[in-house]
């Protein structure tokens, strides 16, 4: 049986990426589920790893909750809500960035906050509670103030909580809520790991520092502040520190480039490693799967290969 246990709690979708012949490759991700699904292959098997969110209880449903349990990825804290269904997206490259078109109009995990008790139960116990700005941004206001309660009450029994900023202006209805929301996520959170520019357009942050400092104010005790290929800032343990990512010679595609920094960090993090070592691994990770194409990059998992 395992003994501790790693929950993401965000939004899975279905995913159209570009394949070749100018065809799209169906999957499903979402930016805290890629985390999630990294984490898995991280962490030991003494960790369980599991998502919470909201699915419809339609045909694409079943497939999605089929794929992730195949992923590894346990399943018992997702609800299923009649007359829903799952988001969609479709990624667009150019250069290795890419850009996304949204359909999330009846999407269930929009719902996923309605029921504080579903919250309570699907947070206990934990011992690592993973979200992002994207979970809070799909949420209305009040949904969002029952989440960041119910997280609240498992960090006040125990669990850590981390929070990937994750920065997408077009779910929030104006700056000033986005700048809110994204505070009130960080004020319950452990970890704090957002990207400089992100940061820089949302908030007017003049530095890294700058970002390091709004969050430890917060309440933080770890921030790491990703900034392309510019040094990696960290603040833990009441300590700074910069940490040089890993060159990487031709992006392919940069998603999940931050998701699965989070995994890295934070299962180096749950397995011993210190601050600078979890930020070095992470980087590492990060730098491989940009050269893949998807969000999922199971090739740098495939049987002798060192993540």
């Amino acid at each position: 049986m395992p003994e501790h246990s790693f929950l993401a709690i965000g939004e899975c979708m279905v995913e159209l990426a570009p394949d070749r012949d100018g065809l799209f490759r169906m999957g499903f991700a979402g930016d805290t589920f890629n985390c999630a699904w990294y984490a898995r292959r991280l962490l030991p098997e003494t960790w369980s790893v599991g998502y919470a969110t909201a699915v419809g209880a339609d045909a694409v449903s079943d497939d999605m909750l089929a794929f992730m349990a195949a992923e590894g990825i346990a399943t018992q804290a997702i609800r299923r809500i009649e007359g829903r269904t799952v988001g969609l997206y479709m990624i667009a490259l150019k250069d290795g960035e890419r850009s996304f078109s949204y359909w999330r109009g009846q999407a269930a995990a929009k719902a996923m906050a309605d029921d504080p008790d579903w919250l309570d139960r699907a947070f206990a116990g934990r011992d690592l509670l993973h979200l992002s700005g994207i979970t809070l941004a799909i949420l209305a206001p009040e949904a969002r103030e029952r989440l960041w309660a119910a997280l609240g009450r498992a960090r006040a029994a125990g669990a850590r909580v981390s929070f990937d900023t994750n920065v997408r202006p077009r779910l929030w209805r104006d700056p000033e809520e986005m700048r809110a929301g994204l505070m009130l996520g960080a004020s319950v959170a452990d970890t704090v790991l957002p990207s400089f520019d992100e940061e820089q357009a949302a908030f007017g942050d003049a530095s890294p520092g700058a970002t390091v400092a709004r969050y430890r104010e917060a309440g933080a005790t770890t921030v790491v502040v990703k900034n392309g290929a510019a040094p990696i800032r960290l603040w833990a343990e009441g300590a700074e520190a910069e940490i040089a990512p890993v060159r990487v010679a031709q992006v392919v595609d940069s998603t999940a480039a931050g998701d699965s920094f989070a995994a890295g960090f934070l299962a180096a993090r749950a397995t011993g490693a210190s601050p600078p070592e979890a930020v070095a691994q992470a980087a590492a990770l990060a730098a491989r799967v940009i050269g893949q194409r998807g969000a999922l990059a199971p090739d740098l998992f495939a049987d002798g290969a060192e993540p």
